[in-house]
């Protein structure tokens, strides 16, 4: 089974910069894709950004030029890089592995936007 580790969540105030990192159990060579969702409180889950095998990238429209999604390819692990942060990110943020027919969630990590 795969595992997927979330961490790097916490509180920050607007403008402020938080960096998140998703450690995979297998090589990201095995996925088709791996992301970040974003699920606030009363609302549905939403891609955030996806990092493909080929290395292309996509992103939600609200977070382009603010997020950037990477990865480290000898350490299976996927960042995102949150930048000038606002209240509205605020959210539980959930890290994807995506294979052919299949897919993989982590456990979710707590990102606070907030004076």
């Amino acid at each position: 089974q795969v595992q997927l580790v979330e961490s790097g969540g916490g509180l920050v105030q607007p403008g402020g910069s938080l960096r998140l990192s998703c450690a995979a159990s297998e090589s990201f060579s095995s996925f088709y894709s791996m992301g970040w969702y974003r699920q606030a409180p009363g609302k549905q889950r939403v891609l955030v950004a996806r990092i493909f095998n080929g290395g292309n990238t996509n992103y939600l429209n609200s977070v382009k030029g603010r997020f950037t999604i990477s990865r480290d390819n000898a350490k299976n692990t996927v960042y995102l890089q949150m930048n000038s942060l606002k209240p509205e990110d605020t959210a539980v943020y959930y890290c994807h592995a995506a294979r052919a027919g299949t897919g993989y969630w982590g456990q979710g990590t707590q990102v606070t936007v907030s004076s």
